[in-house]
């Protein structure tokens, strides 16, 4: 069938991207789905991180591609041996489509699918093949999802069924930057309500995080970042505190809130800066979070003495550790009743012809999450 779809042909195209236009709005072709595969259209896909770093080359992605893995659809076509869907069932896929059987899997961590980061790696589906192609040339898959695009093929195992109340706009949010977020507060740090909780870094990932930690009845909830109109917006979620790294006495003025430092730090805004942040203001015995996703030559150096002896623990968080068949039903379940307020992070609508003007917006940090309509 034929669709429309955005295909990045270049990485580190200059900025703007609203002139440079890396995301080339094209008609191309997209396979039926093959056994254990459903094709779905693509109804909202939110505009992530990682779908920038892709887009300025900061990590690289096989080329052309179609980038997008934070969506909802509906299921129009199913391949064979697809037993546990209908058409017309309403889906969020994951972007980690993990196979069930290999070690990681095995041991209750899906999303460090061995085969499925293999794939991933290489922007194709689970049989090593794409489903995309235009006048003979291979396109791929950014995380199995490809999602700025009308359809989508995916395998069975990468969607998750959801209440067909759901906005799709609001629905597709919880296929990385909720999962990511709330995963991060739940899972990976396993956060109590007698933890004080500190989110550094305020974009969709944070902001979850943070809806998340005020979920859970935390103790206290820090919201830190750069940018004074996420720090107003985070009071207003309802953040105990709002600090800026950049104000003076900043590290004192944490500890004073905190008796020494929060008992969990997370990190989501994937730069080294930010993790350092995170983890000076982590308590002796507390634990910082590395959520964020930087390019793969970021360090940062830490003291090996105060890890030992202030038994630091620092953790990374993957999707949040998320189980997803388990975890987004549940998340949205906690959308439902009115604890994960998410549609408050849906800054604005857009269409395919909004879309290069509106990675300059996320690069900019003025926006919290833009959602496709395609």
């Amino acid at each position: 069938m034929k669709m429309r779809a955005a295909v990045l042909r270049q990485s580190g195209l200059p900025r703007p991207y609203a002139s440079s236009k890396p995301l080339n709005i094209e008609e191309i072709d997209l396979e039926a789905p093959r056994e254990g595969e459903v094709l779905i259209k693509i109804k909202a896909v939110g505009l992530c991180h990682s779908d920038l770093v892709a887009i300025s080359g900061e990590r690289g992605k096989p080329m052309p591609i179609v980038i997008g893995h934070e969506a909802a659809g509906v299921i129009v076509e199913l391949g064979k041996s697809v037993d546990h869907f209908q058409i017309g069932d309403h889906v969020v896929p994951s972007y980690v489509a993990s196979c069930g059987k290999c070690e990681m899997c095995e041991h209750g961590r899906p999303a460090l699918c061995e085969p499925a980061t293999v794939t991933n790696a290489k922007a194709v589906l689970r049989d090593g093949t794409t489903r995309l192609k235009k006048d003979g040339e291979i396109i791929h898959h950014h995380s199995g999802v490809a999602g700025f695009a009308e359809y989508a093929v995916l395998p069975k195992e990468a969607l998750v069924r959801i209440d067909k109340h759901i906005p799709f706009e609001h629905a597709a949010l919880f296929g990385c930057g909720v999962v990511t977020g709330v995963g991060a507060v739940i899972n990976t740090a396993s956060a109590r309500e007698e933890d004080s909780i500190a989110i550094v870094g305020l974009g969709g990932v944070g902001l979850s995080a943070l809806l998340a930690s005020i979920a859970i009845g935390s103790k206290k909830t820090i919201a830190i970042d750069l940018s004074n109109e996420k720090l107003n917006l985070a009071h207003e979620l309802g953040a105990d505190h709002i600090l800026n790294p950049n104000d003076a006495n900043f590290l004192e003025r944490v500890r004073d809130l905190t008796s020494g430092g929060a008992n969990i730090a997370i990190e989501t805004a994937g730069s080294g800066r930010a993790l350092k942040t995170a983890y000076d203001i982590t308590r002796r015995g507390g634990t910082t979070v590395a959520a964020g996703m930087p390019g793969p030559k970021v360090d940062i150096t830490l003291s090996h003495l105060s890890i030992a002896a202030e038994e630091r623990i620092i953790k990374g968080s993957y999707m949040g550790s998320c189980i997803a068949h388990r975890d987004i039903p549940k998340y949205l379940d906690m959308f439902q009743t009115g604890k994960l307020p998410v549609d408050r992070l849906l800054s604005r609508k857009i269409t395919f012809e909004d879309l290069n003007a509106a990675m300059d917006r996320l690069d900019d940090a003025k926006t919290v999450r833009e959602v496709l309509i395609p």
